[in-house]
This record gives structure tokens, C-alpha cells and sequence, in this order.
């Protein structure tokens, strides 16, 4: 870590906006960064909803293992009449990231491996 890292460290800044225990039992993170990328480029319909995709993360409807990818996740929550999908990559048997997020009307294909 650079000299610049470690002073931000030790005056209380953390690089990731949030982690959380995913229902899987992996941890997921995202950091601010990243986070205003899915929000500001891909998705802002998830401006201001970061507790909604903790939420999803941590209580999930369901969540689907990646059709592609065995180590990426499709964690769905219901919202209204839409689902709020998280996909979060597991790197390892304690943690993972947030690949993006988004709001959808159709769940995707995929194998269940959690369902509420």
C-alpha cells in the first residue's frame, strides 16, 4: 500500500462505500468509486439506493448462480412490480464484489441456489 493509502487509512477513510453478508454467506463490497460508475453511467435509477441493494444482498427473494460464470451470483429482491438484481462475483470462500446492479421486470435464467 502507498504511504498516500495508509494515511487515508489511518485517518478513518475506507476505500468501499459498503460490505455486507450476503445470504450465501460470502461478504460483498463495492467500493465509492465503482459504485458511482453503476450509478452515475449504467444504472441511475439506483441513485440514492444503496440500502435497497444492501437489502438485496443480505435478503434476497431468491438468488441464481450465473449461467456463464459459477462464481457470479444473481441476487433478485422484489420492488413494487419490478425486482431489484444484484450480481456480485465470488472471489474467494469469504468474499466477493459487486459486478453491477439494476432494476428489471424479468429474472434471469439461471440455476436457484437460495429461495426465500
Amino acid at each position: 500500500m502507498s504511504k498516500r493509502g495508509r494515511d487515508l487509512q489511518q485517518q478513518g477513510w475506507r476505500p468501499w462505500l459498503f460490505v455486507v453478508r450476503s445470504r450465501l454467506g460470502f461478504a460483498v463490497r463495492t467500493t465509492r468509486g465503482y459504485w458511482a460508475l453503476i450509478t452515475t453511467v449504467k444504472h441511475p435509477t439506483l441513485i440514492g439506493k444503496e440500502s435497497v441493494v444492501i437489502q438485496t444482498l443480505s435478503e434476497p427473494d431468491q438468488v441464481r448462480v450465473s449461467k456463464v460464470d459459477r462464481t457470479v451470483y444473481l441476487f433478485y429482491r422484489k420492488a413494487g412490480r419490478r425486482h431489484v438484481c444484484v450480481v456480485a462475483k465470488r472471489i474467494g470462500p469469504r468474499t466477493g464484489f459487486i459486478m453491477t446492479a439494476y432494476v428489471t421486470d424479468k429474472i434471469k435464467e439461471g440455476r436457484i441456489v437460495w429461495r426465500r
